[in-house]
């Protein structure tokens, strides 16, 4: 009798943990600070929560000093493909993880999660990499080994090293320093990539630098000459051959962060040029976020969310801080912060999840694993070894530019030369917008996909996948001989003016092929004046954005004219788009898909198709977009 009542006990006492646990799985802003931070709550001690809050789901995997971070894997082409874990996975961890721990144990050395001391966890980790009796050992690089994972985190181990040192270097002893200063060494003074890559290099020379060790500083030097080359202007470097955040969370970041740690004491001819182009960034990059401080699902390696706005931190060690809105910088990287972990499909087995809002498979990338995701942690960093008295902490949050700039004007732009990159703000709606381009025809593990390939990226609209079967979104679909459909991926950028942003797409199928590219903005839309050419007897189809079905909400469809014009508009109980087909169309119709929506399961697209018959083929789309339930009328199609 006893032993049934309290196994019924057991079973209601385990319910009820489990509950607790998973209405503790979203962040909640505890006392927010509606003074300092009227948008979003949080000062820095939020911040601090937050990153304890990431960090606890990270060692809720880890019972002593001795366990390693080993998480589960997320299904899909993230790796161990093979299902072993391996030292590199583990080095992932490890390494990432610290971004979010390092800042906090400056603070607070003492500082414990699941029971587990943190500083004499990570030093326990960091000492066993060298030893080979080890789980996480990593051997030296092989003589002629190339570039390797490896190499990248131990550039990021370097930074943490340097950011909290008296905690996780000084108490080390020196035959331990210097068996990790030679393993490190090895592969910061070996071979690299050339792209953001080659800061891994100068992170983990310029430490052992610091810390009197000998290193080749002819190739560091040499490295960062490289790196500065690369900039565009505007905030912008290419990442050979793409423009997207690996030019504000690699190249500005880790620009921005070597130079205070280690560029103005040793290098500050270099470090002056990596800050002047992090000034730069002020002027329009805040713009690529939109009224709620959200970013846009834009590039690969699309899982570090957050890590977006580490940038923005870093503007508050420029010496003429002039100009730059503090309170807006700390609200969008705040937004930013909440708009993942105040998501209810953000984490997943306690940890963050490989997708964007969850796990979503075709924005994951095969050289990324479950710890890959703690990259997020680079705008922790940035942020809190800001000291509390720091302008980026004390300034009161507000909108910038969504307060009256963009408002006032309904449509705003903002054109980067170098780069070619546009940004576009709707005052109406709320959303920022980015067009560029991707000049490369390789299909890879990032190349080729929907992360670049789409003919513009919104923050409130998220890219759906495209499907062979012809279905697509914010791109053109055109048929092959096997009955499937191929997207353009390959774009040559040709010009911006006069609100119109050119582009020429070539066809990867049939390189004769090819579609001149003519967006014009408006305040609720964007218009599009198309001309495919040699593309006689196949057929094309192409799509709007897409709306994600939400629980107990049905997609609305209904046909109305706008103007005038005949539309075709879906409404999703959050927001409604509408397409006019206004010249080059046979057809329209809302495709119902599943599986291909980071938001949801099921998502819907207006899409219109043609039959082409000529070698030059003229087409006029109107896109429009609205909140839910608001009127539409003829002002719609107007500027």
């Amino acid at each position: 009798m006893y032993t049934k009542n309290f196994k019924y006990i057991f079973s209601f006492l385990f319910c009820v943990i489990l509950l607790h646990v998973e209405a503790q799985t979203v962040f909640e802003v505890k006392n927010p600070d509606k003074q300092l931070s009227p948008l979003t709550g949080m000062n820095r001690e939020h911040w601090k929560d937050a990153a304890k809050y990431l960090l606890n789901g990270a060692f809720s995997y880890v019972n002593t000093i001795d366990d390693p971070f080993i998480f589960p894997k997320q299904p899909g082409r993230s790796y161990p493909r093979d299902g072993k874990h391996n030292a590199t996975e583990l080095l992932e961890g490890l390494c990432r993880t610290l971004f979010l721990a390092s800042p906090l144990l400056k603070e607070e050395p003492n500082l414990k999660l699941n029971n587990i001391a943190l500083a004499e966890y990570y030093r326990n980790q960091i000492v066993k990499l060298s030893d080979p009796k080890s789980q996480t050992y990593i051997a030296h690089r092989a003589k002629n080994g190339g570039p390797s994972q490896i190499l990248v985190e131990f550039g990021a181990l370097s930074i943490s090293l340097k950011a909290a040192q008296e905690v996780l270097w000084d108490p080390l002893s020196k035959e331990q320093k210097d068996q990790l200063a030679a393993l490190m060494l090895s592969y910061g003074d070996g071979p690299t990539i050339d792209m953001n890559w080659r800061f891994f290099n100068i992170f983990i020379l310029s430490f052992f630098k610091d810390q009197g060790y000998k290193v080749n500083e002819a190739k560091l030097e040499e490295l960062l000459q490289k790196v500065l080359k690369d900039y565009k202007g505007q905030g912008w470097y290419t990442d050979s051959p793409f423009y997207d955040y690996y030019s504000m969370w690699a190249f500005q970041m880790f620009g921005g962060l070597w130079s205070d740690m280690f560029g103005q004491k040793y290098y500050p001819q270099y470090a002056s040029q990596f800050m002047n182009n992090l000034r730069d960034l002020a002027d329009t990059y805040p713009y690529m976020f939109d009224q709620k401080g959200h970013m846009i699902m834009f590039g690969r390696s699309i899982a570090y969310r957050m890590g977006a706005t580490s940038p923005l931190p870093l503007l508050a060690h420029l010496k003429n801080k002039e100009g730059i809105n503090f309170g807006w910088m700390r609200r969008i990287a705040s937004g930013t912060v909440l708009q993942f972990l105040e998501h209810p499909e953000f984490l997943k087995d306690g940890l963050p999840t490989l997708g964007f809002y969850g796990p979503f498979e075709p924005a994951v990338q095969e050289y990324s694993c479950r710890a890959s995701v703690f990259w997020l942690g680079k705008v922790f960093i940035t942020s809190l070894l800001l000291p509390k008295d720091n302008i980026f902490w004390t300034a009161k949050e507000n909108n910038g530019a969504w307060e009256k700039e963009i408002p006032k004007a309904k449509l705003v732009q903002k054109y980067s030369e170098g780069s070619n990159v546009l940004i576009t703000d709707y005052g109406n709606i709320g959303a920022s917008e980015i067009r560029a381009w991707a000049g490369t025809w390789k299909m890879g593990y990032y190349e080729g996909t929907e992360n670049y390939t789409k003919l513009s990226y919104s923050s409130i609209f998220p890219w759906q996948a495209d499907s062979k079967d012809g279905t697509v979104s914010m791109n053109y679909a055109i048929s092959k001989a096997d009955n499937t459909y191929e997207t353009f991926r390959y774009y040559v950028f040709q010009n911006y003016a006069d609100n119109v942003y050119k582009r020429r797409a070539i066809w990867a199928a049939d390189t004769t092929v090819q579609i001149k590219l003519a967006d014009v903005m408006q305040s609720n839309g964007i218009v599009r004046r198309d001309t495919l050419l040699n593309a006689k007897g196949k057929k094309v189809n192409f799509g709007h954005y897409a709306l994600p079905e939400f629980a107990g909400k049905t997609v609305i469809q209904k046909e109305q004219k706008i103007g005038g014009l005949q539309a075709t508009i879906i409404d999703n109980g959050k927001y409604q788009l509408a397409l006019i087909p206004k010249k080059g169309w046979d057809s329209v119709n809302v495709v119902k898909s599943t599986g291909l929506h980071p938001e949801s399961n099921v998502s819907y697209v207006i899409q219109a198709s043609a039959d082409i018959k000529e070698d030059k083929h003229v087409f006029e789309t109107i896109l429009l977009f609205k909140n839910s339930g608001e009127k539409w009328s003829k002002a719609d199609l107007q500027k």
